[in-house]
């Protein structure tokens, strides 16, 4: 039975395709594939956290659910990623001590807060403000939080009782635990290489827990991830908070809000090119936003869109959300009977895991490509990189700060736009004469051409530029402004241009316009900065193309310069 279209907005899941039994099959395999790997990593990324193991868990059930049924990207990895989980750490150091019924309430609320920001972003349409963020200040705050993960994953991956410094004072490191960690290291890197298609993660996961239990590496004294409460999560309600620690709290959750749908972005627009779709980030933010609303009243902590296990989903032969579906099988079994069996895995091993799915984000050549592209550009991006090394764990600085740097060279471009005195080429295009060295298009013309719309930003630089060449030129007679690139007028740029026409009349100098487009003009007629449509005005010439401006300024002008 047909659904009326108006409800996929609302229920995107009635979209889906009818399963046949063969969709359902490479469906299965796809999302166990999946399952097998966000287990192990869920469980890992909770102890990146701070949080108690099981919620990692927690974190893959009900919140990858609802993801994938009020997502429009339906083949996305949802649940614990290292980014989110590093960003809940950090913002709640301080605060509480980790894995303490405090430290969960908080994270709780983190959940919370960031699912309803950006529940209100995705309903309220405004998807667009994702690009506020540029690419330098992602690849900056991504840089430096993957090598933040990584240190914050040593101690336990060389089996050393304390943070890192230790090893400066008592460096006691556990010969077992150190031996789990490489040998982990080597087993994913391997399978990575020669066994992409194996279920390595989980494997390990296995091996390592049988190998921990013969060895009686627990009964040693080594770190085990231990118990875990069977069953499915009980419905959460974190405790009400001061409106200090509410406040606390509002930094954090903007920036995992922001953090998140990054990470959504990065995955969505890979799995919408190879579908042949259009991405609807509103959508997904809405998607993404009950699904950490979710983890909240599972008692777990923000979730977002895994790269990695997103593009195995891919990779796996994923067609549908109904991949996703069966990872979520997958991971409500585990809860129900297969928890004993991580009792023994080493957490030297879970933190192999974070360091192998984190060492792919760190490529300092980044910023060399920055650095030849645009070196403002990286200027911003190494910025950003050191605040957030400088001020961890208050890691949201060095984003609001990357985000400022950005905004402020984009308003600077903005208010300085390019403006250029054109010259005719050899090859019989205008360009900008000075710097290709070119003649005048004539004595006593300002051939001018600013690539910019005309608001608020760039009016008061155009009115410079004429204004200013009035000055050194006293003796100019035409002005002719090329307007193909202004695509927009606003108030303020209309209301210049008017004041302009006015100067230039009071001085009998002629201003001709060419290739001025259309909502531009009606936008200046409609203003009585042009005249009416059928009239005309002395001193103005209007041209449809450059090519009939530049004919009637040969005709015109008797000392034209080809």
């Amino acid at each position: 039975m047909a659904t009326h279209p108006r409800l996929h907005r609302w229920f995107p899941f009635l979209a889906w395709p009818r399963p046949s039994r063969e969709m359902l099959s490479g469906e299965m395999w796809a999302g166990l594939t999946v399952g097998m790997m966000v287990i192990p990593q869920g469980v890992a990324y909770a102890a990146l956290a701070g949080m108690p193991l099981v919620t990692g868990i927690y974190a893959s059930l009900l919140p990858a659910l609802v993801a994938v049924l009020w997502s429009s990207s339906q083949r996305l990895g949802v649940g614990p990623t290292a980014l989110s989980a590093l960003l809940v750490g950090t913002s709640l150091t301080g605060l509480a001590d980790p894995g303490s019924p405090e430290w969960v309430t908080l994270a709780v609320w983190l959940a919370l807060l960031s699912g309803l920001l950006q529940l209100m972003l995705g309903l309220g349409r405004c998807g667009w403000l994702l690009n506020l963020v540029s690419s330098p200040v992602l690849t900056g705050f991504t840089q430096a939080a993957a090598i933040l993960i990584l240190l914050s994953q040593l101690p336990a991956l060389i089996g050393l009782d304390g943070p890192l410094t230790q090893l400066l004072h008592h460096p006691a490191i556990d010969l077992q635990a150190l031996a789990f960690g490489l040998g982990a290291m080597l087993v994913l890197a391997a399978g990575k290489r020669f066994a992409p298609r194996f279920p390595t993660l989980m494997a390990l996961m296995a091996a390592s827990a049988v190998l921990s239990a013969w060895l009686g590496f627990a009964r040693g004294g080594g770190a085990v991830v231990g118990t875990l409460p069977a069953g499915l999560p009980a419905l959460h309600w974190p405790g009400a908070l001061s409106w200090s620690l509410l406040a606390q709290l509002a930094l954090p959750t903007m920036v995992i809000t922001l953090v998140s749908f990054l990470e959504t972005a990065s995955s969505a627009k890979v799995d919408n090119q190879r579908g042949g779709t259009r991405w609807n980030e509103n959508q997904d933010l809405i998607g993404q936003g009950l699904a950490k609303i979710a983890a909240a009243f599972s008692g777990a902590f923000p979730t977002s869109s895994s790269f990695s296990r997103s593009a195995i989903n891919l990779y796996a032969g994923a067609k549908s959300g109904w991949a996703s579906i069966f990872s979520v099988l997958l991971v409500l079994a585990t809860l129900l009977w297969l928890t004993p069996a991580l009792y023994h895995v080493p957490q030297a091993v879970l933190a192999a895991v974070v360091v192998a799915a984190v060492s792919s984000l760190v490529q300092p050549r980044v910023f060399v490509r920055l650095w030849r592209a645009a070196r403002v550009e990286a200027l911003i991006g190494g910025t950003t990189f050191l605040l957030t090394l400088a001020t961890a764990p208050r890691l949201y600085w060095g984003v609001l700060a990357g985000l400022l740097m950005s905004l402020s060279h984009f308003l600077f471009h903005r208010l300085h736009p390019r403006i250029i005195e054109v010259g005719l080429h050899a090859d019989g295009s205008l360009r900008d004469r000075h710097l290709w060295r070119l003649p005048a298009l004539a004595p006593n013309l300002y051939a001018l051409r600013m690539d910019a719309e005309l608001d608020f930003a760039s009016a008061r630089g155009f009115e410079r530029a004429i204004v200013e060449h009035l000055g050194r030129h006293p003796r100019l007679q035409h002005v002719c402004l090329f307007a193909q690139p202004i695509n927009r007028v606003d108030a303020t740029g209309a209301e210049v241009f008017g004041q302009l026409r006015t100067l230039l009349a009071e001085r009998q100098v002629t201003l001709h316009i060419s290739g001025m487009k259309l909502p531009v003009e009606q936008a200046l007629r409609r203003g009585g900065q042009l005249p009416a449509e059928g009239t005309s005005a002395p001193l103005l010439r209007l041209y449809r193309t450059d090519g009939d401006a530049l004919r009637q300024l040969r005709h015109r002008l008797e000392d034209y310069v080809i």
